[in-house]
């Protein structure tokens, strides 16, 4: 199946769309409103996804079933970029109506350039180096061996985290000689990513 990246629809899915099947297509229309909100950060509303699934008597299992299993859909079928005639057929093969299809892949429609920007913002999310200070430290001597003649690199990397926005600082010091070695493999790093451009 498309929407599961070419690979077999998983089980726990299969299950729960018997159970989606349980509510009116109407009510299956408005239940993915509510999980497209979710998925895009706006908040659901479980007051309102409790009394449309009132009718079908689900039971709180069976509501939070629903939720991901339509979230797993939605967001799986964003991810791998399907278009919505491929997900209602794909959908309507594992059994589930095509009434419901409808309105599934209407919300998918609707939402799917939006969705596709969220998952877009929350997927490799890599801290960000804000500044980089270094200093050379020469140790001439010390307690514990008259000469020492080393120098000594010290480096303070100050990142921001990737979801919290909040600065960390990590202190490195290092020998000169694994200095070299760092240096190195950094532009070698970067003389690759480069090339990539």
């Amino acid at each position: 199946f498309r929407f599961c990246g070419d690979l077999d629809c998983p089980d726990w899915v299969l299950a729960e769309i018997s159970t989606l099947a349980r509510i009116s297509s109407v009510k299956m229309k408005l239940l993915c409103v509510q999980v497209i909100k979710d998925l895009l950060e706006d908040g659901i509303d479980y007051d309102k996804v409790a009394k449309l699934t009132s009718d079908a008597k689900f039971e709180s299992g069976d509501i939070k079933a629903s939720v991901a299993v339509l979230s797993f859909i939605l967001s799986s079928a964003t991810k791998h970029d399907v278009d919505s005639e491929s997900l209602s057929s794909e959908l309507q093969q594992l059994g589930l109506p095509k009434e419901h299809t409808t309105g599934l892949c209407k919300s998918y429609e609707d939402k799917h350039a939006a969705l596709k920007e969220k998952l877009k913002e929350s997927s490799l999310r890599l801290g960000r180096l804000e500044a980089v200070n270094w200093r050379v430290d020469y140790t001439l001597s010390s307690s514990e061996l008259k000469e020492v003649n080393e120098p000594t690199v010290q480096l303070r990397l100050q990142a921001q985290h990737p979801e919290s926005g909040s600065k960390e600082t990590t202190v490195v010091s290092v020998s000169a000689d694994k200095f070299r070695v760092l240096l190195t493999e950094l532009k070698q790093a970067q003389a690759m990513m480069n090339a990539l451009q």
